[in-house]
């Protein structure tokens, strides 16, 4: 046998390595993937301070023209 005792396991924990990294890729603890939120337009952020109360109702409307 090629195989000396002391290094039986060595392979299975190389193979556990992998499929660690896998499953970390899978589900998402590590980022791969570029964030995909759309950008708002000007007028739902118009909208959005309004509704919150950073803008009163004259601005709002003079800014939406």
């Amino acid at each position: 046998m090629f195989y000396d005792h002391h290094f039986i396991g060595m392979h299975w924990i190389w193979w556990l390595i992998v499929v660690g990294i896998i499953l970390l890729v899978v589900f998402n603890v590590i980022p791969y993937r570029p964030k995909t939120e759309l950008e708002e337009n000007a007028m739902e952020i118009l909208k959005k301070r309004f509704a919150r109360g950073e803008i009163e109702r004259e601005e709002f409307e003079e800014r939406k023209k």
